[in-house]
């Protein structure tokens, strides 16, 4: 009995290393990193929301082909730099908002892990709701700071298409739209996307979390994990999670996001 509980001890220290919370963090290489990444990420799925937008808003008359076909006609009008408008604005903007986003959701996964400690629950499901709460507050933090950027990314990666007002620039944009509509047409679709992405985003977190928990318990127990995980195993496990928490929060994000694209690209 001495023997398993000792053991059971030394398998817990090893799972705690997966456990990178606020207090851990190195805080300046955390967000140089995260925003290198993000910005690589943000480059190679830009493509692909250029066309989902072109196909969302109605005045394109490109919702009834398929996105390779959209993606081909851009590349044939415009070329390369058609399938990447709007990415500079995009990149640029969203590094402030990006430490604003990770930010809050540390903390607030910090806060809740402590709040929640003791409790009598299962440890999987105690970590999902601290990422899930966190995730959700985030969302809603960075919401903020996201929609007006979003409503010129936007603009900036439909221009062109009939029906849609010529804008020379982010900064034309937001000039256009302020004198049309005021501050508020900055923030069109911001209900939308609070509403939507909160649970969306508390629901990815939340199963990003657990899923991370689950499936390194299942390793502890396979191959009795005694020492610190390596670098491939936590990355293994991190992207595996990531996929699982995706596929739940995409059945969330995708009806809703039609809707939300067509209120922010009209004047």
């Amino acid at each position: 009995m001495a023997v398993e509980t000792d053991a059971a001890t030394a398998t817990e220290l090893a799972l705690a290393d997966t456990d990178i919370n606020w207090d851990r963090l190195d805080k300046m290489r955390f967000h140089v990193i995260g925003a290198i990444l993000f910005t690589a990420q943000l480059a190679l799925i830009h493509p692909t929301a250029v066309v989902k937008t072109r196909m969302q808003v109605a005045s394109s008359g490109l919702s009834h082909m398929s996105g390779l076909s959209v993606f081909r006609q851009i590349l044939k009008h415009d070329g390369i730099p058609g399938i990447f408008r709007g990415l500079g604005t995009s990149t640029i903007g969203s590094l402030p908002g990006r430490v604003l986003a990770l930010t809050s959701l540390e903390v607030s996964k910090d806060m809740m892990l402590k709040c929640t400690e003791g409790l009598d629950m299962p440890e999987a499901t105690r970590v999902g709701i601290a990422n899930g709460v966190a995730g959700m507050l985030s969302n809603l933090i960075s919401c903020v700071y996201y929609v007006p950027l979003e409503v010129i990314c936007q603009r900036l990666m439909v221009q062109g298409l009939p029906g849609i007002t010529f804008c020379n620039g982010p900064f034309d944009i937001v000039c256009k739209v302020v004198k049309a509509e005021g501050i508020r047409g900055m923030y069109r679709g911001f209900g939308l996307t609070a509403v939507t992405q909160s649970p969306a985003s508390a629901l990815w977190w939340g199963a990003y979390g657990a899923a991370q928990h689950i499936i390194w318990r299942s390793l502890s127990c396979a191959e009795n994990l005694e020492k610190k995980p390596s670098h491939l195993d936590m990355v293994a496990v991190q992207a595996t999670a990531g996929m699982v928490a995706g596929a739940c929060s995409s059945v969330v994000t995708t009806p809703i996001d039609t809707v939300k694209t067509r209120l922010q690209v009209r004047i």
